[in-house]
């Protein structure tokens, strides 16, 4: 089985040669060989249908919700972050285009890269075929994440979040401790988050601030019982309880 056919499976799709190809290659590529055309115009295409999708999805599911809502929880399956985790667990990084510079600074698990490659697929999805196999490619790699987004409702911005919600319950002054290891253009980065001295979330990524949003979200998810289960099924209490 070649690459692009194992991609293919991964996916539960087909995608023709040129289009699949095009959906891969990144601007980078592209500028090192002569300027031929990027996946731009399918991501453009593609972040549309994911939108719609999205939306609809949410409107028919949830009758009662207000549309603040609905917003909020369609911007938390819809970001940079959600996409990048899905384009991980797929391992689109393997097969994009990427030019010699994103190649030596680990361009295949940027998450920008490969959000922007996810929706270029989702968009090589509806051209090779119709706008109904796109939005069920669409609700199968998203329509899991509605349900936690429908329990965790904090939007795509952890860190402000948890900055609210420490607020709230006088928690105290939130701290993050970040660490680096790895070479330079490889570097996973480790993040705790603290509040009054004591541990709640930890988070990692492939930088600072994604470090940072994932120690945040565990910290939401920990101190609204929404997730971060122990042994036993309840939410742990914080870092050391876990």
């Amino acid at each position: 089985m070649s690459s692009t056919e194992e991609l293919l499976k991964r996916l539960g799709v087909n995608i023709d040669a040129g289009t699949l190809r095009l959906a891969l290659t990144h601007r980078s590529y592209a500028y090192e060989n002569g300027g031929i055309p990027t996946n731009e115009r399918l991501e453009f295409l593609g972040d549309s249908i994911l939108g719609f999708s999205v939306t609809d999805a949410l409107y028919r599911d949830n009758p009662e919700l207000p549309e603040g809502d609905l917003a909020k929880r369609r911007s938390a399956v819809v970001s940079t972050r959600a996409l990048a985790n899905i384009g991980r667990s797929l391992g689109i990084g393997e097969y994009i285009y990427l030019g010699q510079g994103e190649k030596l600074t680990q361009g295949k698990n940027k998450a920008s890269i490969l959000a922007d490659t996810m929706e270029a697929l989702i968009g090589a999805t509806y051209v090779s075929n119709d706008i109904e196999t796109a939005r069920q490619l669409v609700m199968r790699l998203i329509g899991p994440l509605l349900k936690d987004a429908a329990v965790l409702g904090a939007g795509t911005d952890w860190k402000t979040s948890i900055q609210e919600l420490a607020a709230s319950r006088q928690l105290g002054t939130i701290h993050y401790a970040v660490d680096g290891a790895g070479p330079d253009h490889a570097r996973t980065f480790t993040a705790v988050l603290s509040l009054g001295g004591t541990a709640y979330g930890k988070g990692t990524g492939h930088s600072k601030k994604e470090a940072e949003q994932e120690a945040a979200a565990d910290a939401w998810r920990v101190l609204t019982g929404a997730g971060s289960l122990d042994a036993t099924g309840k939410a742990a209490g914080s870092v050391a309880a876990k």
